[in-house]
């Protein structure tokens, strides 16, 4: 009877336990009401209020999630020092800091506050006050898009913020003092910003961190300061991704009997000054590290003046003593992969990739096959190396005779057909299929209008993957013309290329250079698709329509004299109005 006792007692316990806890509901229909606000403290629109708790109450139970992170506050606090807290239908912050005179604040809870059964979010809560006598009522708004497509067509993740003028931090440093987010269109619009002057800057925030990842977060800035004394609307940002971290030499020295130069970053140029330079010394690059090979050179070293530039234009300029070491370590096999254009029309081009310089071709069992056993050997002159240092890529260009009516060639590198630098041999045949493409499936004129005065221009033909099918170098025309292409779809662009070195140049912050642009050919009907269908035995004529230029639309701010103007030709067409219409005015004395 005791121990019944005290069984029934731990029962009653954890019944009430269980009723006191806060937890969601068993059964019952699922909740897809979002919580109602029913109270909030200090009250929407507040004036002359300096709160250091802000509560919020509710119709039901929620909670919150990742608030420090999740609520978007504007002007910048120390969120760090905010103390957030759910208990059943209250919400309470504790700001645990003094807020500015004179400014008005915006509270933008976003998804962090939702209810404890469905998560679902209440909507548009958001608390605007102000320290001072009046709300602060400027708007700031646009849209930002991405330079290249992404592969999730709807924007996620993006924010656009303010910082003043005075502001020691940027976009790399620290939050911004104005804050908010993009729609998945890109749309974007500030509210309630004091007057005042500002640098403006958009970013994939992918990490929540309410500022830029510059090693992997795209971004963009308006250089120049922008004066926001009234509502600003047509801004337009496009995110790049842009390393302004230090570019420099990270380490230096022998590996085997090779000498390492590892780099911060990957270098997009390379000069190299050192005496037998493509003839006894030579290099290669992988990823940071540039890799040289002496094929005699052993316990000495040898002056190299490198000359390298990052993406973004950083360079460096430095001599280094390359030191080669005799060493026991065993060499690097060398690998062989031969790539390149599958479908091809005249010319057979494809590429053999080597991982280490090669200096020595077998041509006896360099072929291209055909039938099933028709060979046809690969002439030196049909090969070249496309940099003649590191001779680790090289390309093959045949011209197929007319003669030879077949479809199908398999270009083919038997073992030990290449020797390289270290005098190491390839251990395993290698083989890849080619196919010519019948001119009449093919599309017999592709021509590109791009409606720009801006030269030169790269006109591009890229595949779904990606991957370049065909490019003209614009000088001259803003016309690029291609000739028996391939019916398939493709995404087609053209670049300015502002510095004319034959490439698309990211932003530079630190230089306040911008991104050379890039404009893509539309699908007249569905402005997010920008693929293009080329069919066989067509001739196809597109043109491509230059985007909205990068920052704010001279129209959306009228200039002082534009509005006097303005002014002048409303009242001289109401006074037509009125000649017309025998209107007359009379005026009270």
């Amino acid at each position: 009877m005791k121990y019944s006792i005290q069984i029934l007692s731990i029962i009653i316990f954890i019944a009430l336990i269980s009723c006191a806890k806060q937890s969601t509901p068993m059964g019952g229909p699922k909740d897809e009401d979002p919580p109602k606000l029913m109270s909030i403290s200090p009250e929407n629109e507040s004036l002359n209020t300096k709160p250091s708790v802000i509560e919020l109450l509710f119709d039901e139970y929620v909670k919150v999630e990742n608030p420090n992170k999740s609520i978007i506050i504007t002007p910048r606090i120390k969120k760090d020092e905010m103390e957030v807290t759910a208990l059943k239908n209250r919400v309470v912050i504790k700001l645990n800091q003094e807020l500015e005179d004179s400014t008005t604040y915006v509270f933008n809870f976003q998804k962090s506050i939702t209810d404890i059964t469905e998560s679902n979010v209440p909507e548009n809560l958001k608390l605007v006050f102000s320290t001072g006598p009046e709300i602060d009522s400027l708007t700031f708004s646009g849209n930002v898009a991405y330079t290249f497509p992404q592969k999730e067509k709807k924007m996620k993740d993006v924010l656009v913020g303010l910082y003043t003028k005075e502001d020691t931090t940027n976009i790399l440093t620290a939050p911004p003092y104005y804050i908010g987010t993009a729609d998945t269109a890109g749309n974007f619009t500030l509210t309630n910003i004091k007057e005042g002057e500002y640098l403006a800057y958009a970013w994939h925030d992918d990490n929540n961190s309410l500022k830029v990842e510059e090693k992997s977060e795209a971004y963009s800035f308006l250089g120049d300061t922008i004066l926001i004394d009234r509502n600003i609307s047509g801004v337009q940002f496009y995110l790049d991704k842009s390393n302004l971290s230090e570019f420099k030499v990270n380490r230096s020295s022998p590996t085997g009997s090779n000498f390492d130069i590892v780099l911060s970053k990957f270098p997009l140029d390379i000069t190299l000054e050192a005496e037998d330079l493509g003839e006894k010394l030579f290099f290669r690059r992988n990823e940071r590290t540039l890799r040289f090979y002496h094929t005699e050179m052993v316990n000495d070293s040898l002056p190299v003046q490198l000359n390298l530039k990052d993406s973004v234009g950083f360079a460096i300029d430095t001599l280094i003593y390359a030191k080669f070491e005799e060493s026991e370590r065993n060499k690097e096999s060398l690998e062989v992969n031969i790539e390149g254009q599958k479908n091809f029309v005249d010319i057979l081009k494809a590429e053999f990739k080597f991982n280490k310089p090669v200096t020595t071709i077998n041509y006896d069992s360099l072929l291209i096959k055909y039938d099933s056993a028709s060979i046809v050997p690969i002439k030196q002159e049909w090969l070249s190396f496309e940099d003649s240092l590191m001779r680790t890529r090289m390309v093959l260009k045949w011209k197929v005779p007319d003669t030879l009516s077949i479809e199908n060639f398999i270009v083919y590198a038997g073992d030990s057909t290449f020797i390289d630098v270290e005098s190491q041999f390839n251990k395993d045949k290698k083989e890849t299929a080619f196919r010519r493409l019948k001119k009449e499936t093919l599309a017999e004129e592709l021509k590109i209008t791009v409606n720009t005065d801006e030269l030169p221009l790269i006109v591009q033909v890229l595949n779904k993957r990606e991957e370049l099918m065909a490019e003209q170098y614009l000088t001259e025309s803003n016309v690029a013309t291609f000739r028996n292409i391939e019916a398939s779809t493709y995404l087609i662009r053209a670049i300015v290329d502002s510095n004319k070195n034959k490439r698309w140049d990211t932003h530079n912050m630190l230089e306040n250079r911008q991104a050379e642009r890039v404009y893509y050919l539309e699908n007249p009907n569905d402005n997010n698709n920008k693929e293009t269908t080329v069919r066989g035995g067509w001739t196809l004529e597109v043109p491509i329509q230059p985007t909205k230029p990068m920052g704010i639309s001279k129209k959306t701010i009228p200039e002082d004299d534009e509005m006097e103007e303005l002014e002048k030709d409303i009242n001289l067409f109401i006074e037509e109005l009125m000649d017309k219409y025998s209107i007359k005015t009379t005026v009270d004395k």
